[in-house]
């Protein structure tokens, strides 16, 4: 029988610094939850946002897979492999931290914010070469539908990562209907809500819920509303 776990939006962690506005689906910084640490290989989800004309200043990671998605805004990207691009709604971001980079992330609009979700996974392999990928998406491939923005497979669609992990991105009218199949045994699917509501094996979610579901081979996902939510399937064991 199919596991699960539910975290409603109010639940998470929050962190003010002023110019950054921040909330913690798992522990993260000063926010501490022995219950939230991790969810598999899912170990970090924030929803941030950066006020105009801030940001991350330069600062290391190592050993993680690290993925950005923009969702209001344009946010500059610098890195320690001579990388600089501008990632905004609709683009994907990935970068496999491998042996250690430095990085900076910054809103360069002086008058308009960054909203952008910030989610780690721990890799399947430790000590990779680093590496940065960046793609834009078809809007258009996500209304009703699936579209998948994330994978193991560089010759799958969209960016991919090292770890046996699929994202997908829905964006749907009231009424819509999905089988999500899970893609790997052992994988669970962290479902998160952008905006709207939905249903997934009859557990209502509201705009920023969460849902966690594993032990299953999938599950049905319906829009109650107008609805945009996000997919992660990853392995419950790494």
């Amino acid at each position: 029988m199919a596991q699960t776990i539910f975290h409603k939006a109010e639940t998470r962690g929050h962190a003010s610094h002023g110019w950054l506005n921040s909330h913690h689906s798992f522990s993260f910084g000063t926010y501490y939850n022995a219950e939230r640490m991790n969810f598999g290989a899912l170990r970090v989800l924030n929803d941030d946002t950066v006020d105009a004309g801030m940001g991350f200043g330069k600062h290391p990671h190592d050993n993680m897979e690290i993925i950005s998605i923009p969702l209001e805004g344009d946010l500059e990207h610098k890195d320690s492999m001579n990388n600089t691009a501008v990632i905004k709604n609709g683009d994907i971001q990935a970068m496999s931290a491998g042996t250690g980079i430095y990085h900076s992330e910054y809103n360069q609009d002086k008058d308009k914010r960054v909203k952008f979700l910030q989610i780690w996974l721990y890799p399947n392999q430790r000590n990779v070469e680093p590496r940065y990928d960046q793609i834009t998406l078809n809007l258009a491939d996500r209304h009703n539908k699936l579209q998948q923005v994330l994978s193991p497979n560089p010759d799958d669609a969209g960016v991919w990562i090292h770890q046996d992990a699929w994202f997908n991105l829905g964006k749907f009218d009231k009424g819509t209907t999905v089988d999500y199949s899970i893609h790997k045994a052992g994988n669970g699917v962290y479902a998160f809500v952008l905006s709207g509501q939905v249903q997934i094996n009859g557990q209502t979610l509201n705009t920023r819920d969460a849902l966690g579901i594993w032990d299953t081979e999938g599950f049905t996902i319906t829009a109650t509303s107008d609805a945009e939510f996000l997919l992660m399937d990853v392995p419950m064991e790494f």
